[in-house]
């Protein structure tokens, strides 16, 4: 459990995900509005089934780690920041921000990647990989001049990205690459798996 003081002065507490939460984060999607929810999932997701609250809530936080941002003193969700190990290379793995529309551009996202990233390093992961909708040009322009990031054109109107873990910290790459998480667009592409895992083309 890590407490984090945003831009703003708030302070918030980061901790890993709990099966208790579930409610929690049902409600905060249903909180999410209209168009971080689509920019999130791909799709216009309003609820979550109970397998997937099960797959998003009970991880084994190892090759699928998650993190929430809460209200000190309430518990009240405000953010959460997931890594999923890919099968194929256990040195990559998928990344998924989502905040709280009232919470976005205070650091929220900034914070809980932060986290996201120490813990990814303990367990071995050396690239994130994620998902952003093709249509966010300005944010695609800012990835091709970050640095050392690849990105890959999928069918169904996204550009996967893919950047190098730095030592330490976020850093610079990865930081500009996973802005757009504040603003709900950056997804996991198996994120709504039931509990097999199965995955979202």
């Amino acid at each position: 459990m890590w407490a984090e003081r945003l831009r703003d002065g708030r302070e918030i507490v980061v901790r890993p995900i709990r099966p208790g939460d579930r409610a929690e984060l049902a409600a905060g999607i249903q909180r999410l509005s209209p168009e971080s929810r689509y920019r999130r999932f791909f799709t216009p997701t309003s609820e979550l089934s109970e397998s997937q609250l099960t797959y998003l809530t009970e991880v084994d936080h190892h090759d699928h780690e998650a993190l929430v941002a809460v209200e000190p003193g309430t518990e009240h969700g405000i953010g959460v920041a997931r890594f999923i190990r890919s099968p194929e290379d256990r040195e990559l793995a998928e990344v998924a921000v989502a905040v709280a529309d009232s919470w976005q551009g205070h650091g929220v996202a900034t914070a809980l990647l932060d986290r996201l990233t120490e813990r990814a390093r303990a367990e071995g992961i050396r690239r994130f990989s994620a998902e952003i909708l093709a249509e966010n040009r300005p944010m695609l322009e800012l990835i091709e001049e970050v640095g050392p990031v690849k990105t890959r054109h999928r069918d169904h109107g996204s550009v996967e990205v893919e950047v190098e873990l730095p030592p330490e910290g976020i850093g610079a790459e990865l930081r500009e690459t996973l802005r757009a998480a504040a603003r709900g667009v950056l997804r996991v592409r198996h994120l709504l798996g039931a509990g097999a895992g199965e995955r979202q083309q």
